[in-house]
């Protein structure tokens, strides 16, 4: 059996002024994520499922640990890769299990419309259907922004600026660019994120040290979700 990868997974809060700083030093060290555009953007769209107690929200405000979470996702509003998410989180590490659907079923799941889910032979999706069977998972809120992606194979490190981060309860428009949303943030509020496997190179590390940069147990879920219970 394959062993399971646990990352590191750092989050702060930061201005656009900041963004931009931390962009300066890191183009010069880091390049853009191949899937991204010419200026290393993608924009990110998931919907979050939940069971009948709301289970994931209160771990999350409870700082359960350890706790998972469900999600589907997709990039740049796209059908073309559309994927069933399981994340995890224990002792500050992450990990994450994904398979790919289709959009018939994606939307049906939006929608609430299978009383019953069948399992097959994929653990991630077999998970899920137990939730959605026993514990009635329903999509509970989406989450939609854009994201600026830095790599490096050293480490396997991950820096991202996720900007103009809204929710949505839309779930019929979920793949329209012109899908109705709010934003979460006060006004110039972005956030980074830093992930990596192993170890941070030093270079990079000291890269992203700016003045006043403080950790932070952000969640857009949990943000988010606070605007739909």
């Amino acid at each position: 059996m394959e062993k399971k990868t646990y990352r590191h997974e750092f989050k702060y809060i930061c201005s656009e002024a900041q963004l931009a700083c931390l962009k300066g030093r890191l183009s010069g060290i880091m390049r853009f994520d191949p899937h991204a555009d010419g200026n290393g953007k993608y924009r990110i769209r998931s919907v979050y499922f939940d069971d009948y107690l709301d289970t994931g929200f209160y771990e999350n405000e409870n700082g359960t640990d350890p706790r998972e979470k469900f999600r589907i996702r997709i990039y740049n509003h796209s059908a073309d890769r559309i994927e069933l998410e399981n994340k995890k989180k224990i002792c500050g590490m992450t990990s994450k299990d994904a398979c790919e659907i289709e959009r018939d079923l994606c939307e049906s799941l939006l929608a609430g419309k299978p009383e019953t889910l069948e399992a097959c032979d994929i653990p991630v999706w077999n998970k899920f259907v137990i939730g959605w069977n026993t514990r009635q998972f329903r999509a509970k809120v989406i989450v939609d922004y854009e994201r600026t992606v830095f790599v490096c194979p050293l480490g396997n490190v991950r820096v991202t600026f996720d900007r103009n981060i809204s929710s949505s309860g839309d779930y019929g428009h979920f793949f329209d660019a012109g899908m109705k949303k709010r934003p979460v943030m006060p006004t110039g509020a972005h956030v980074l994120e830093v992930k990596y496997d192993e170890y941070l190179p030093d270079y990079i590390y000291k890269a992203i040290e700016l003045e006043n940069l403080q950790r932070t147990a952000f969640s857009k879920y949990y943000l988010c979700r606070k605007y739909h219970l």
